[in-house]
């Protein structure tokens, strides 16, 4: 059970991911981002996830290097993702990505590189991509984003390398109870994103009503949820204290029956676009 901010899981492939991290999607480059990136950084958090679509990669690497110099620490203590966007999914083009995102970030390596999104007829040639920068040793761990089972099953008759991550939307109106099933046996570690809904289920009555029970609050109640349901989860926040607070699910654990209520909000409702049907 995660007792701790800076506990892992352990990927398919022996690497340690971070089970909490901030996300920065949405996030301008400026100053409140490298801010937010530097405060996480220096209250514990050792996972960062970020993409090249989000246009706030230099950002988030300079946000990295002010972190870890204040703390002093080294690279290999924090955990990086970033993703390939669409109009970049291609053997070449995906190679060619992966070293933007590289110099953007000001980094060596990646500790995590993912396909942002299964364009059909495109993301097996940007797998290979992945699995040649694998390889290479280029990237510790390798996955995938939004991703349903079928997109899934088409990519693993061809691949060398099993993905590692499938992040999705997880929360508790969309559960993805199967795709969690299928990717538990194919040993792949599902990462949500979106995990408070994008806000809209913070004046959920169930969950205010969970929330007052353990003295958190309605997102600390989501975000302990994910974690015990074995999902790596990646709150965006830019302020401090809520960056503080998101953080703060690491000191109680939600019985069996408050696991159940809240697995009963599902309704498989997405507030981001579905992965069968996307046009970007």
């Amino acid at each position: 059970m995660t007792k701790h901010l800076q506990d892992t899981t352990t990927l398919s492939n022996g690497v340690k991911m971070p089970w909490f991290g901030l996300g920065v999607f949405k996030v301008e480059e400026g100053p409140e981002l490298e801010n937010a990136v530097k405060t996480a950084i220096n209250h514990g958090y050792r996972s960062i996830d970020t993409a090249a679509i989000y246009e706030n990669e230099e950002g988030v690497g300079r946000g990295i290097r002010e972190g870890l110099n204040a703390a002093g620490m080294a690279r290999e203590e924090l955990f990086v993702t970033s993703k390939v966007w669409n109009a970049d999914l291609g053997y070449e083009s995906t190679l060619a990505a992966y070293e933007t995102s590289l110099r953007k970030l000001g980094l060596e390596y990646l500790d995590l590189y993912l396909i942002h999104w299964p364009v059909e007829g495109k993301f097996k040639d940007a797998w290979r991509a992945l699995e040649t920068l694998y390889k290479e040793g280029q990237v510790k761990a390798i996955g995938v984003s939004n991703f349903h089972i079928h997109h899934l099953q088409e990519l693993l008759k061809d691949a060398e390398i099993k993905p590692m991550v499938n992040q999705v939307e997880f929360h508790p109106r969309l559960t993805q109870t199967e795709l969690r099933d299928f990717c538990r046996e194919q040993a792949i570690q599902i990462e949500a994103w979106s995990p408070l809904m994008q806000g809209q289920l913070l004046d959920n009555p169930v969950l205010k009503e969970i929330a007052d029970k353990y003295g958190k609050s309605i997102a600390q109640i989501i975000l302990r949820w994910d974690l015990q349901n074995g999902v790596v989860t990646i709150p965006k926040s830019t302020k401090e204290h809520r960056i503080i607070e998101n953080a703060a699910v690491f000191d109680f654990e939600l019985t069996k029956e408050d696991m159940e209520r809240i697995d009963g909000l599902n309704q498989n409702h997405r507030v981001g676009p579905d992965p069968d049907n996307f046009d970007f």
